[in-house]
């Protein structure tokens, strides 16, 4: 069956290049702040958090508030971060989800 050598090099292929967007995204930084600037978060393409940085004048805030627009930073960064990952890898495949795969 010569197709299924063809289909093995095909899905060979595409792991290989699976494999190289995600060590791309693993060295993409993206940089979201949250609370008017004054929380700062890094975050790689994959998801991997790199960086919290918080002005000392927002933590004098109400602590109620502050974790808040903590929280609310951290979860606009890993959304980010899922959609670099999603937009990468839909370009690989098409858009067809491809379970374990990111």
């Amino acid at each position: 069956m010569p197709g299924v050598g063809k289909l093995l090099k095909q899905a060979q292929k595409m792991q290989k290049l699976m494999e190289e967007a995600q060590a791309k995204l693993s060295e993409e930084i993206l940089e979201v702040s949250g609370g008017g600037g004054a929380v700062s978060i890094k975050i790689t393409g994959q998801g991997e958090f790199k960086d919290l940085k918080l002005d000392p004048e927002f933590l004098k805030e109400d602590p109620e508030f502050v974790s808040e627009a903590i929280l609310q930073a951290v979860v606009d960064a890993a959304e980010q971060a899922k959609k670099k990952g999603d937009d990468a890898m839909g370009s690989l495949t098409g858009g067809v989800q491809m379970p374990g795969f990111f």
